[in-house]
């Protein structure tokens, strides 16, 4: 499959984007029988002429339409991705990455959650979005810089993605997570896991809206070896609700965890 790029013209602003995006309209997935629109946001840069030979770690985000822009966010509120990245890259607290965000669609529930739907989404990411995006972008592909993120559903599914496919994808961010749907069984398949250690670096966040369960999957993932600042993260925000904006307000968090400029 080949995207379909639509890109912004020199000097148009997409409200309050900032940086290269292209928007690949309609992804057709042959796994789902579905479509679902893709942006890709770049780092300033990426297109110069000293940059031409670089690749760049990614990151794959569900809910896609929520990560940049506040015209196709829920209620407005955009998780401003791009801002942040920007900062913490000029800030030389990060790498330079790109950011692929998923848009939903109305089967999001089955598609985030351990249905026969959701095991192949996972299969829709691995081996039909992926390879597009390593064959279209300059990435490094392999699994040590790919990392996956979501909140809510898309932080229980973010989870599944690097548990099942830790050869794909070896970070997950799961913030705000709906670690409690159907019967805790992703909690309970970490704690009924008999096999070695995963290569898996997790960050795990809630504020007022999980805290049981997101302290359960803590605990759980620590019993089979998972080291606080190692890899896993845990974060409580009292107080936060769950919304975008907090999420926002927690995002530095994971990034740096994730792709620290170690450089």
């Amino acid at each position: 499959m080949v995207l379909q790029k639509t890109r912004r013209k020199p000097g148009q602003e997409i409200d309050e984007v900032i940086g290269k995006v292209e928007y690949h309209k309609e992804f057709y997935s042959a796994i789902l029988d579905n479509k679902r629109d893709v942006v890709v946001w770049m780092p300033f840069g990426y297109d110069s002429s000293k940059n031409k030979n670089k690749k760049y770690p990614v990151l794959y985000m569900h809910d896609g339409q929520n990560i940049l822009d506040p015209k196709t966010a829920f209620v407005g509120k955009d998780w401003r991705v791009d801002e942040t990245v920007t900062r913490l890259i000029k800030q030389k607290k990060i790498k330079e990455i790109i950011v692929v965000g998923i848009y939903n669609t109305p089967d999001r529930l089955d598609e985030y959650s351990w249905s026969e739907k959701g095991q192949k989404y996972l299969q829709f990411l691995s081996k039909e979005l992926k390879p597009v995006i390593d064959a279209t972008y300059r990435t490094l592909p392999g699994k040590d810089n790919t990392a996956i993120m979501g909140s809510s559903m898309g932080g229980l599914i973010s989870f599944y993605a690097a548990w099942h496919h830790p050869d794909v994808f070896s970070m997950a961010g799961c913030m705000s997570s709906s670690f409690y749907y159907n019967n805790d069984r992703s909690i309970k398949q970490v704690e009924d896991y008999k096999g070695p250690k995963k290569h898996i670096r997790f960050y795990i966040d809630h504020g007022e809206d999980g805290a049981i369960r997101g302290q359960g999957m803590f605990v759980a993932l620590s019993k089979k070896g998972y080291v606080i600042g190692q890899d896993i993260d845990y974060y409580y925000a009292p107080g936060a609700e769950h919304n975008e904006k907090e999420w926002a307000a927690r995002l530095e968090r994971p990034l740096i965890f994730f792709f620290k400029n170690t450089g």
